[in-house]
């Protein structure tokens, strides 16, 4: 997805031609495909693919070139793998945001934290990594979520938001994740919520740990 750049449902077909015309294309099947490769070694798409997934019912000409954008994005880095390391302990760490301008037809924000209790429990099962018997730290680059994280009281400019993060300060006060401050450039979070300029989504490549065979 190209920065700066957001699709709505408006752009929808509207007149009988351009509906039959798009009932044409291959645009669920393509979603499909992308959601394979998304799935099994290539999650920097993930946002992309969320994305573009919404106008299935009704897809349009401009939808349907974001979608071979991604596929094109995808056959231009197909040397590309994901990789898990292993020459440390294992340590199950997270990195989340919340982007609410990501989707311009319903608002609705990308968030997590409950997340981590499932694979903290599901990991603790396992028994196969020690360090996840401390808080899963996660790492966030908002002030105020993180205050509102740990906060203990309430005020009234933030009573809508109450009851999410009394979960989440619940979570917090059982130690089974902590939350941590990270600057925005760092957040590997950030290009799987949000389109992001090429530069910038490159630099997280590595750090989500997708890289060339060549290496």
């Amino acid at each position: 997805m190209s920065h700066g750049k957001y699709l709505s449902k408006n752009q929808s077909p509207t007149t009988p031609d351009e509906l039959y015309r798009m009932s044409k294309i291959p645009y669920a099947s393509a979603i499909r495909s992308i959601m394979y490769a998304m799935v099994c070694t290539r999650p920097d798409v993930s946002c992309a693919l969320s994305m573009m997934s919404r106008f299935q019912s009704f897809p349009s000409n401009d939808h349907w070139t974001a979608v071979k954008n991604i596929l094109k994005y995808l056959n231009r880095t197909k040397d590309y793998f994901l990789t898990y390391g292993g020459k440390y302990e294992l340590c199950v760490k997270g990195y989340t945001d919340a982007s609410f301008q990501a989707d311009k037809d319903d608002y609705r924000s990308q968030s997590a934290a409950k997340e981590a209790v499932w694979i903290k429990n599901f990991i603790s099962g396992l028994g196969v990594v020690p360090s996840v018997a401390s808080p899963i730290k996660l790492y966030c680059d908002n002030n105020g979520a993180i205050a509102q994280a740990k906060e203990t009281t309430s005020n009234q400019k933030s009573k809508h938001v109450e009851r999410k993060f009394h979960l989440i300060r619940d979570i917090v006060d059982r130690k089974d994740n902590k939350v941590c401050k990270i600057v925005t450039d760092d957040n590997v979070a950030d290009p799987l919520t949000k389109p992001m300029s090429q530069r910038k989504h490159e630099r997280h490549l590595t750090k989500m740990g997708i890289k060339p065979i060549r290496e």
